[in-house]
């Protein structure tokens, strides 16, 4: 199903504003239809990344889970599910959202995964447990070549889950474990997360005026 023009919007804005990431336009695109078309079945995106990535795994689920720049008002069924147990204030409260888990967040699971497993399996076995068919893996490697992430990504791919990447130009292992993957034009770490920064509001922007745009 095509996007709409209101949807379509962000992504020129992104080309607007960050020529130097024009040749990833596609790739932006597809990954946005990936993960609208994913919240539309029921399914949901997993995350990963180290360091920097880490924290923009966790800001992406921030801006999915609830809402970004739209309101995002609950269905009309649901507010009268809990009208019916006399909670229309809290009705009111909560926002749709897109479901998303940084697979980062939990620091007791992966410091008893670090310690008592394997460091290289941290985010691995953890989407072994919570992955789906038809879920979404995205992980976040400034290099390409991050061990636990590369790890995360072989089991998704193991278990039906479309993977997805974000990483910088140089050719790198994460290329070959994705089915679709973001190269932006830089090397140096720094440099790398301030590209992965506008392309990944542009997705949750295009995923909430897809999805919520009344």
């Amino acid at each position: 199903m095509p996007l709409k023009p209101s949807t379509l919007r962000y992504l020129d804005e992104l080309s607007e504003r960050y020529p130097a990431l024009g040749a990833q336009r596609a790739a932006v695109l597809a990954i946005a239809e990936h993960l609208i078309a994913c919240h539309r079945r029921g399914g949901k995106l997993l995350l990963c990344g180290n360091g920097g990535s880490a924290a923009d795994s966790e800001h992406i689920v921030g801006e999915l889970v609830k809402a970004f720049v739209l309101p995002r008002r609950l269905p009309e069924e649901h507010i009268q599910r809990l009208a019916r147990i006399g909670e229309e204030a809290l009705a009111a409260r909560l926002q749709q959202g897109i479901a998303a888990i940084a697979l980062t967040a939990n620091s007791a699971l992966a410091t008893a995964i670090l310690n008592d497993v394997d460091p290289y399996a941290v985010f691995a076995q953890q989407v072994y447990v919570y992955g789906r068919p038809g879920d979404l893996l995205l992980g976040l490697s400034t290099s390409g070549n991050s061990r636990n992430v590369l790890n995360a990504l072989k089991v998704a791919r193991a278990f039906g889950l479309t993977t997805l990447g974000l990483t910088g130009e140089k050719p790198a292992a994460i290329d070959a474990l994705c089915d679709v993957v973001i190269k932006v034009p830089a090397t140096e770490p720094y440099k790398v997360q301030e590209f992965h920064l506008p392309i990944f509001h542009a997705v949750c922007l295009m995923a909430e005026q897809e999805l919520f745009e009344s």
